[in-house]
């Protein structure tokens, strides 16, 4: 098992890569990656130019002690998958300090939005007992962190209720928004629904095809378009095969998925209740509102806030299928002007925004009015018993 150091001063220790991170470490600044297992959308064309880093937890925390790290961003607390990992990584770095004498800096993106200790009623003793560990295990990173940047308002509601509080830990929320995306087009685009993302349940794929019967009944101009893969793929192969208004493209790649967000008026992510997983922001809305896309999903995203006041559709949860083909309709009808949507966007991503807060204090400017310093609140924050 090799333990060759890294080169770079800073690491992102991940339990998942996807293309998303791979895409904006080109745009933050240089950092080696360390990550364990890699999603379905992972793009390697992408590796190009990074120092990524494919490891096991131990293997991860091996290289760190032997790298020159002085800065760490580990996977955030309330993502119990990754939370012995990131225990693993920080006490890595705390054992480098130990023997140079120079501590590292440790920093975390949240956005998780659902406590993780609810437990499914069927698990086993050992399956709750490791539960628990990881619990304990993530509430233990908490302890370490010296910055945590929240990626929404619920973000950081969850975290106060169920963290212990801190006077010392430097926080603030910087909504985790798209800046404009350069191929989008602030021009009225035809009646053009895209879905993009997992064909699963939790995502809400069963429901809209069920809603689009209705749609296409009130609208028969409409089209829908499916991106993506999944465990439902053969029900969107055959939704396809007996609609010619809908477009079905699995697994598309990166051009696919900007031409055809440029092209449509609505996004749709009715997101559902799943045992153990919510939305917690939603790639699919970000590309879409990057893309100036009116979006239609469910209360269960952290921007269900954010959306609303800016006019796009956010329905409860469970969402039948009648109340989401009547958003989609509306929406098809009278959709935000695509320029206003980009013009409601900030100058800065958001998730760069949040970088380089969490690296370098500030954000740069064009970050957006909503970023608010939460250090103050974070003595009002009371823990959850575990």
């Amino acid at each position: 098992m090799s333990l060759r150091p890294i080169h770079a001063a800073r690491a992102r220790v991940y339990q998942t890569l996807r293309t998303a991170h791979l895409e904006r470490a080109h745009e933050f600044a240089p950092a080696a990656i360390l990550f364990t297992s890699r999603r379905y959308d992972f793009d390697e064309r992408l590796l190009a130019g990074l120092e990524v880093v494919q490891a096991g937890r131990w293997r991860s925390a091996g290289i760190l002690v032997r790298s020159r790290v002085r800065e760490l961003e580990v996977n955030e607390p309330l993502m119990l998958s990754g939370a012995r990992g990131a225990a693993l990584a920080v006490s890595a770095v705390r054992l480098k300090a130990a023997i140079t004498g120079r501590r590292a800096l440790v920093v975390c993106y949240a956005i998780g939005n659902e406590d993780p200790r609810r437990l499914p009623p069927s698990r086993s003793l050992r399956q709750r007992l490791s539960h628990r560990a990881d619990v304990a295990l993530g509430r233990a990173v908490w302890r370490r962190l010296d910055r945590v940047a929240y990626g929404s308002d619920a973000a950081r509601a969850v975290y106060a209720s169920l963290m212990p509080p801190r006077d010392d830990l430097e926080s603030r929320v910087i909504p985790a928004l798209p800046n404009p995306c350069p191929c989008a087009a602030g021009v009225v685009r035809p009646q053009r629904v895209v879905f993009l993302g997992a064909f699963a349940e939790r995502k809400g794929f069963p429901i809209l095809l069920a809603a689009w019967s209705a749609v296409r009944a009130e609208l028969p101009d409409a089209t829908l378009v499916l991106l993506g893969t999944g465990p439902l793929t053969g029900l969107a192969e055959a939704a396809a095969a007996e609609d010619p208004r809908i477009e079905l493209i699995v697994d598309p790649t990166r051009e696919e998925i900007h031409r055809e967000l440029a092209a449509a008026s609505v996004l749709a992510l009715p997101s559902q209740p799943a045992v153990g997983w919510r939305e917690q922001i939603g790639l699919p809305i970000v590309e879409g509102l990057a893309h100036g896309c009116t979006v239609i999903t469910s209360t269960e995203t952290g921007l269900a806030d954010w959306l609303a006041e800016a006019g796009h559709g956010v329905l409860q949860v469970p969402t039948s299928a009648g109340a989401l083909a009547s958003a989609l309709a509306g929406a098809l009808r009278r959709p935000i002007a695509p320029a206003s949507v980009l013009t409601s966007l900030p100058e800065v991503d958001g998730r760069l925004a949040a970088d380089s807060w969490l690296f370098g204090g500030a954000e740069p400017s064009g970050a957006g009015a909503e970023t608010r310093d939460v250090g103050a609140e974070a003595g009002d924050a009371r823990a959850a018993p575990a």
